[in-house]
């Protein structure tokens, strides 16, 4: 009995070996397609979800696959990440042994490009801020401020418009020959996949105490804040719907069904 344990034993490390084996084997195909059509300077890293890949591999369906890349350069930026979650994936092994991904049929596409802060500081005029720092605001304080009752700001801020957010910038810059810390409250929207940053006002002071600036230094400064951003090209060609704020960095996110591998875009940088 003994002997015929260990003989099971060995033969499902086997198993499991050829399967992990065989998911590497694809999931390479698909990185090295994924890295000549969006043109990155390394592979990307792909991960094939779901045990046993083997069954998944003989009916050529996939519940979930995730691409992810990282350090993307898009112009003036130089870390882009982007993010593909493939889901009812149709790509049969014929193809993934061939190295034909071409044809690889999606049937919902995830794809997000995030930015990051120190990134986003590259883009001019921001370069003018020392120190770029990001962080989430409403949409009613970005446009109202404390000027407004909680009835209207939540009906502001819960306007179903996942294509703007509101946006809290802040850095240090030379102000009348002094070093001021200032925040920038703007409302940043979507067009395409340019990231439009249109400040409303500024505040001098830090995050424990801040001092609202003057109508006409405002006027001054406001246009350091004021940015268009080219994220490059979603994944697959999906057009974005959505961009979330949080600290530090930008993430803009778009969904798609029914495409397939070979729409990936020739290039992330648009």
């Amino acid at each position: 009995m003994k002997r015929i344990v260990i003989v099971l034993v060995v033969l499902v490390g086997l198993l499991v070996g050829a399967d992990f084996a065989a998911a590497t084997f694809a999931e390479h195909t698909v990185s090295q397609k994924a890295r000549e059509q969006l043109g990155l300077d390394q592979d990307p890293a792909v991960e094939i979800h779901g045990f046993p890949f083997a069954l998944q591999a003989a009916s050529g369906e996939y519940d979930h696959i995730s691409i992810t890349a990282d350090g993307v350069r898009v112009q003036e930026l130089q870390d882009v990440s982007v993010r593909a979650n493939l889901h009812d994936v149709n790509a049969p092994m014929s193809d993934l042994t061939s190295g034909n991904a071409d044809n690889i049929e999606i049937g919902r596409l995830v794809g997000e490009i995030t930015l990051k802060a120190s990134d986003i500081a590259r883009v001019a005029p921001l370069t003018n801020i020392d120190d770029l720092r990001i962080e989430p605001s409403s949409k009613s304080y970005v446009l109202h401020g404390e000027g407004v009752d909680e009835e209207r700001a939540a009906e502001i801020d819960e306007d179903g418009d996942d294509s703007t957010a509101g946006v809290r910038l802040s850095g240090k810059a030379d102000v009348a020959g002094e070093r001021i810390e200032i925040f920038a409250f703007a409302m940043i929207e979507l067009d395409g996949t340019t990231i439009r940053i249109t400040p409303h006002r500024l505040q001098f002071g830090n995050d424990k105490e801040t001092t609202v600036v003057p109508e006409e230094v405002q006027r001054a400064l406001l246009p350091n804040f004021e940015a268009d951003i080219n994220a490059g090209t979603m994944p697959f060609t999906v057009t974005p719907t959505a961009i979330h704020v949080a600290p530090g960095s930008l993430t803009l996110h778009g969904e798609a069904e029914n495409v397939t591998f070979g729409g990936v875009s020739d290039t992330l940088g648009g």
